[in-house]
């Protein structure tokens, strides 16, 4: 455990046990130095207390990259409560977390991600002010969604040999949840061709009826011709495998932690794949949830989100200069603003 935290960087790891409403939940806090770590809870089921761990840290380290390209006065934390097994007093077992996030006196701050809904948040809100995305704050899905669409306009715009809108592009959505369903809706009104996968059939069903999507299924939705896949779901979706059988120009997707491999970033650029990095393109959640906890208007932070394509530019204009792998660019950036000198700072 020791040598995860020197190897990612992490600030310190945190774990609580209540007996009496089966909290297992840890929070990461990875780095506090431009200001309280702000994350989602994630709530989902897990095999092992180390994978719980894992999760955690790899999500904390990409929360503080993603606070510093978005040029947010935030560190980057994430919390995970292990879903319990059975029956369970989901309002306890919140009130339980939201206690444990108030005895952290303010160093992390919390928000929505997977498996957790802002019903949960006005939950935690009754034991702690240090907390976002509530129902009178609201969901930042659509945010997200808005920040991914950007992004994707952006990587067509940088693609030679693909229209200049995204008229009649084809986009490969992967994950219909709140984000996805929230991309699909955008895409659809730029007049964007859809093929979405999601293990829930309803959500298939309603993409398809809105938005004349086609749909395939989820073990091959990577496989499909497209000019972008959109990986909208859980990650470590691009390996060593899966991406040699991707046949797209462009990934960008709202999931966090896409790579599976180290290596990914390397194997998408041999392959000539346009990449926009993970913690960039989804950053408009945390936007919102930074600047709405403050009291910023929608008008501010919409502004704030529609700059995440225009710091994509900036570091496709970095990648064609140097022609390095651009995960390895946009981590050298987010470092250099965490640990170094903030000259390749870009402000989302």
């Amino acid at each position: 455990m020791f040598r995860t935290i020197t190897d990612t960087r992490l600030n310190d790891l945190h774990f609580k046990h209540d007996e009496s409403s089966g909290l297992k939940a840890i929070i990461a806090i990875h780095d506090t130095s431009r200001g309280p770590a702000l994350g989602g809870c994630r709530f989902i089921s897990y095999q092992t207390t180390d994978e719980a761990i894992q999760d955690a840290v790899r999500l904390a380290k990409a929360m503080s990259y993603k606070a510093a390209l978005a040029g947010l006065d935030q560190g980057g934390g994430k919390s995970v409560v292990m879903a319990p097994d059975g029956d369970f007093d989901r309002e306890a077992l919140f009130r339980a977390f939201g206690r444990f996030v108030n005895e952290l006196g303010g160093r992390y701050i919390t928000a929505m991600d997977c498996g957790t809904f802002t019903d949960d948040m006005d939950t935690i809100a009754t034991e702690t002010a240090h907390v976002t995305c509530t129902t009178a704050m609201g969901d930042p899905a659509p945010y997200t969604a808005q920040g991914v669409f950007g992004s994707i306009k952006a990587c067509v715009a940088a693609c030679k040999d693909l229209p200049d809108s995204l008229e009649g592009v084809t986009v490969a959505v992967q994950g219909l949840g709140h984000v996805g369903y929230a991309l699909c809706q955008l895409l659809h009104q730029a007049k964007a061709r859809l093929i979405v996968a999601d293990i829930a059939q309803d959500k298939v069903d309603q993409c398809c009826k809105a938005f004349n999507a086609e749909a395939v299924s989820p073990e091959d939705i990577h496989k499909v011709n497209c000019d972008v896949f959109s990986p909208c779901g859980l990650g470590g979706i691009l390996n060593n495998k899966t991406i040699q059988t991707l046949k797209c120009r462009v990934v960008a997707g709202s999931a966090n932690n896409q790579f599976a491999d180290p290596d990914s970033g390397l194997s998408l650029h041999r392959q000539a794949i346009l990449y926009a990095p993970d913690y960039l393109v989804n950053a408009g959640g945390l936007i919102f949830a930074s600047l709405r906890h403050v009291g910023e208007s929608d008008k501010v932070i919409r502004k704030r989100i529609d700059g995440i394509g225009e710091t994509l530019t900036r570091l496709f204009k970095r990648q064609a200069q140097s022609g390095e792998p651009i995960s390895l660019i946009a981590d050298r950036m987010a470092e250099t603003i965490l640990y170094g000198n903030d000259q390749g700072r870009m402000t989302a």
